[in-house]
């Protein structure tokens, strides 16, 4: 099923749920904020596991790409020349990255706005986003990088449409921009 609609389901399912508790009593609400920190805590513990099975793998791999320009930014899209092992840790700081804004969005909501029906909601749909990421699929459930999980990894549907689209991994894309001169320097 796609993950969207499942979010979705998610979402309105834990709607429903967090209409039923009773968020005054401090013993639930402090029940609420422990499972939202233990659940952040489960996603980090991941993230560094996968850290370092991208270190100890250290595949070293050349990986060329092209990069997509940023939409209206009237730049042309860069060949990006990199390895496996440090393009999965780019998408690894990324991933830490998107952790920690989620958790200063949710800490400015709860502590400076006092909601706290979302803290029930993102105590779930992160840790479902983690482990459905590609990252964690290749590194901790040891899928193969064949198909989907193909490097470079396709961005989720709404985000390609504010980021320019997908990278492109093609072999003429990839000529196109060597002939082009658009990057292609390895990223020490």
């Amino acid at each position: 099923m796609n993950p969207q609609i499942t979010n979705l389901v998610i979402i309105l399912g834990m709607m429903q749920v967090s209409k039923r508790i009773p968020f005054e009593d401090p013993n639930w609400l402090n029940g609420i904020r422990a499972l939202y920190v233990l659940s952040n805590i489960i996603i980090v513990s991941l993230y560094l596991f996968v850290g370092k099975k991208i270190k100890s793998k250290n595949d070293q791999t050349t990986l060329k790409y092209v990069e997509p320009a940023p939409p209206m930014s009237g730049e042309e899209p860069k060949l990006v020349t990199t390895t496996v092992a440090e393009y999965d840790e780019s998408q690894l700081k990324a991933a830490f990255k998107s952790v920690l804004m989620g958790v200063g969005m949710m800490g400015v909501m709860h502590i400076y706005f006092q909601y706290t029906n979302p803290l029930l909601i993102q105590s779930i749909i992160p840790v479902k986003g983690a482990l459905e990421s590609k990252l964690v699929q290749v590194h901790f459930f040891g899928k193969p990088a064949i198909g989907d999980l193909k490097r470079p990894w396709k961005a989720a549907s709404f985000m390609q449409g504010m980021q320019g689209g997908d990278a492109k991994s093609d072999k003429k894309s990839i000529e196109e921009a060597e002939k082009s001169g658009r990057g292609g320097v390895k990223e020490e």
